[in-house]
């Protein structure tokens, strides 16, 4: 069982004089880390109907703890029968609670289309922290074959680029390796972080979309940075791997 880290704001104040400047108090806490976990929780009602149901995910430390909560809220209409498309907003609080970050991105008629990926067919996940302040951007980039994301500040500044594996598959057949995105600067020359898609084991990945990402960076990149990274695993989430479960009979949705 997932542990928690209760009493989070004070918890996070060792070792750290001053606040992050504009932030929740509370996002402190990834000022001391290199490296997060993001699983999503098992949904009964979806693994026994297939019905669409609002994603929910833990962020955890490396040692298993709770330190953020994920809850997608999005339309009922739009989950049944846009599911790749729907506009959503994700909430992320954390131990007390208390909203720290928001990720929305609004409905698109079409989305997933790697070579206009960076048009009319963009994903994009807006950050917000605090609520109601732009932090920056989440798109993501025209490609051939590979999914490729580009992560922006506030001031529509291009900050970091992810490119992701021709064939991002995992299967029982002996395919169970990480699934790498590394994170570079815009140049592609330095390479500043990771996204790993992490194998559940057979009975997880073959029959729910459970998925669990290990998301790493250096201790010392800014928090702002480090929450603009995590809504990178969440566009990774949807624009790869939530259609390749639905469309796994066809190849894998948008390659």
């Amino acid at each position: 069982m997932t542990s928690t880290i209760l009493n989070q704001p004070q918890k996070m104040q060792m070792g750290f004089s001053q606040p992050v400047s504009g932030l929740p108090p509370s996002l402190q806490y990834l000022a001391g880390l290199d490296q997060i976990i993001i699983k999503q929780r098992l949904e009964a009602l979806e693994v026994l109907t297939g019905f669409e149901t609002r994603n929910r995910y833990e962020v955890l430390n490396n040692q298993g703890q709770q330190i953020f909560f994920v809850q997608e809220e999005s339309s009922l209409c739009e989950r049944c029968f846009f599911p790749f498309n729907r506009g959503m907003t994700l909430h992320v609080t954390d131990n007390n609670s208390q909203e720290v970050i928001q990720y929305r991105r609004e409905f698109k008629c079409c989305t997933g289309c790697c070579w206009c990926a960076d048009g009319c067919c963009s994903m994009q996940f807006t950050v917000e922290s605090p609520i109601g302040r732009p932090l920056g951007y989440v798109k993501t980039g025209d490609s051939k074959c590979k999914a490729h994301m580009k992560v922006y500040d506030s001031n529509n500044q291009h900050m970091f680029t992810l490119w992701g594996p021709c064939c991002p598959f995992q299967c029982v057949c002996g395919c169970t390796d990480d699934i790498e995105f590394p994170i570079t600067d815009p140049s592609l020359q330095t390479r500043v972080g990771n996204i790993a898609k992490q194998w559940r084991g057979c009975c997880v990945e073959t029959f729910t979309k459970a998925d669990q990402f290990c998301l790493s960076f250096p201790a010392d990149m800014t928090v702002e940075c480090k929450v603009l990274l995590l809504g990178a695993v969440f566009l990774t989430e949807f624009y790869i791997f939530e259609q390749q479960k639905k469309n796994n009979n066809n190849g894998g949705g948008i390659y």
